[in-house]
């Protein structure tokens, strides 16, 4: 018997033009988890950590990470994140952002971040970029609460 959780799939990202394709690459991908999206980091910070259906207190997600928020960067949030309890500083973080620096790659990737996505300019790119994350979700295995 199967008895893991499914995961929840937690978006951070501010432009509502890219989160919608984001999701709907996401569902061609026949990934069908709850997304739960948030438009900036303090509203994701205090659901990661504080409600009850977040990574802290109820289990496995995923979360996708913007870098450009217009209150907080996302570095910041990842850094949060990383240095959190057990829970959620083993909640995997995949980075989408237009940033493709050097700097800011490796900055993230020392932060703690799984994987790192470049946001391509062009929508078809994009979107091709975002199927090949929905399937890399569909194969990943996230650590257990207890792990």
């Amino acid at each position: 018997m199967n008895t893991q959780q499914s995961v929840n799939i937690i978006m951070i990202e501010d432009d509502e033009g890219h989160a919608r394709l984001i999701e709907k690459n996401i569902r061609r991908a026949g990934i069908m988890n709850e997304i739960r999206h948030f438009t900036d980091g303090t509203s994701a910070l205090d659901y990661i950590f504080n409600d009850d259906g977040g990574p802290a207190r109820n289990g496995p997600a995923l979360i996708l990470l913007d870098l450009n928020l217009p209150d907080m960067s996302g570095t910041d949030i990842l850094a949060r994140i990383k240095n959190g309890d057990g829970a959620v500083k083993r909640t995997p973080v995949v980075v989408l952002t237009t940033t493709d620096d050097a700097r800011e790659i490796q900055r993230c990737y020392d932060l703690g971040a799984n994987v790192y996505i470049t946001k391509p300019v062009n929508y078809e790119n994009f979107a091709t970029a975002i199927r090949q994350l929905g399937l890399f979700l569909s194969v990943i295995q996230v650590p257990d609460l207890d792990g």
